[in-house]
C-alpha cells in the first residue's frame, strides 16, 4: 500500500500491492526487556503527568465495620460473635472455627488482556498492539495506589498465563514489563475471550474491578450473541467492568488503492479485493459499523462501561476525556440518590 507505516511496524494488516513490491507481513519482534523499559518509563511519566489529579483518593469499602468478604478461618476465642462460626472447617476438624472477613477498603484490579494474532496490526500512529500496553499502564496507574492490588489474565491466542494480583509499583511495572514480552503467537492462534474470562469467574476473585482490553471482534459477524458476552455479563453480578475496545481506522473502512491481497492474521488465510470499488467499500463500512455497534451494545448489555482506544488519536487523551467523564456520571448518580 502507498500509506506510510510507523516506523518498526512493519506492513499494516498484512496487505500487498498487487503490482508493488511484496512486504513483509510480519510486524517485527514484540517488546523485548531493553526496549519495553525505555518505553514503559516514557508511557508511565506521560500518564501520571496527564492523569495526576483525576482519580486521587483511596477505595471506599461498601460497607463500614469488618467487610463482608470472606477471608480465612481462626480457632474460636472466648467472646467471638458465634454468628460467625465456619461451620464445614468446625467439622472436618472438631474444633469450633471462625471465619474471618476482609474489609472492602482496598480495590482489586484484574486486567483481562487480549494478545490474538488479530492486536498485530496497525496503519496509524501505532499497533493494536503497543495501544493494548498504553491502556493497561493508564488503568494500572489509576487503581495502584493505597495498597490496591492488580493482576492479569494474558492470552495471546495460543497460551494464557496468569499474573497473581498484589500490591506496590513495582509489581505493576513487573505486570505491565511481563505482558509487553508476551511473545506473538504462531500462525493458527485464535481469539479465546470468553476462556480469558471464564478464568476470572474460577475460582471466584475477590470484588473488584475487571478491566478487559481487547478488540473484541470474536464472533463479531452474524447474528446471536457475541461468544464471550455471556461470560462478561457473569462477571457483572460481582465486578464492576470496564471494556477496552481498541481498534484501527482500516478496520472500519478501505482505502481506495487497487487490487490488494489481504491476509487474516489468524487462520492465515487470503482474499485479494478490488478497493477501487466505490460500492464495496460502502458495503464493507456499513458491516464494519454493524459490528462496532454490536460490540457496543453488548458491552452495555453486560454492564460494563465502554472506553474506545484507536491507533490515529491520542490514547492519552482518549483516556483522560473518559475519566472525567466517569468522574461526572458518578457524581450526578450520587447527588440523584442513584446506587
Amino acid at each position: 500500500m502507498s500509506r506510510p507505516t510507523a516506523p518498526g511496524s512493519g506492513n499494516p494488516g498484512g496487505v500487498t500491492n498487487s503490482g508493488g513490491v511484496p512486504q513483509p507481513s510480519d510486524h517485527g519482534p514484540s517488546l523485548d526487556l531493553h526496549g519495553a523499559d525505555a518505553l514503559l518509563r516514557r508511557l508511565e511519566l506521560t500518564v501520571r503527568n496527564k492523569l495526576d489529579g483525576l482519580l486521587q483518593g483511596n477505595y471506599l469499602g461498601l460497607v463500614p465495620g469488618p467487610g463482608s468478604e470472606a477471608g480465612e478461618s481462626r480457632p474460636y476465642s472466648f467472646g467471638d460473635d458465634v454468628r460467625r462460626m465456619d461451620w464445614p472447617v468446625t467439622a472436618r476438624t472438631q474444633t469450633a472455627h471462625i471465619r474471618q472477613t476482609v474489609a472492602d477498603r482496598e480495590l482489586e484490579t484484574w486486567l483481562v488482556v487480549d494478545l490474538s494474532p488479530s492486536m498485530d496490526f496497525g496503519t496509524a500512529l501505532t499497533e493494536k498492539r503497543e495501544l493494548v500496553l498504553a491502556a493497561i499502564t493508564a488503568i494500572t496507574h489509576l487503581t495502584v495506589r493505597g495498597g490496591n492490588r492488580v493482576g492479569a489474565v494474558v492470552g495471546n491466542g495460543a497460551d494464557t498465563y496468569v499474573i497473581p494480583a498484589l500490591s506496590g509499583r513495582m509489581h505493576a511495572r513487573y505486570l505491565t514489563r511481563r505482558i509487553a514480552q508476551t511473545p506473538r503467537a504462531a500462525e493458527g492462534g485464535r481469539h479465546d475471550l470468553a476462556g480469558l474470562l471464564e478464568q476470572l469467574r474460577r475460582p471466584l476473585r475477590r470484588r473488584g474491578l475487571v478491566a478487559v482490553v481487547s478488540d473484541f471482534m470474536e464472533g463479531g459477524v452474524g447474528p446471536g450473541p457475541l461468544p464471550w458476552e455471556r461470560s462478561l455479563r457473569a462477571l457483572s453480578g460481582r465486578h464492576q467492568l470496564l471494556g477496552v475496545e481498541v481498534l484501527d481506522p482500516r478496520e472500519l473502512e478501505l482505502p481506495a488503492a487497487g487490487l490488494v491481497t489481504f491476509v487474516d492474521t489468524e487462520s492465515g488465510r487470503q482474499l485479494e479485493v478490488q478497493t477501487s470499488d466505490r460500492r464495496l467499500r460502502a458495503d464493507y463500512a456499513a458491516a464494519a459499523a454493524g459490528q462496532r455497534d454490536r460490540i457496543a451494545a453488548s458491552l452495555r448489555h453486560s454492564g460494563a462501561a465502554h472506553l474506545q482506544l484507536r491507533t490515529d488519536r491520542d490514547w492519552i487523551a482518549d483516556v483522560v476525556r473518559f475519566v472525567v467523564a466517569r468522574r461526572r456520571f458518578v457524581v450526578g448518580a450520587v447527588g440523584a440518590g442513584v446506587r
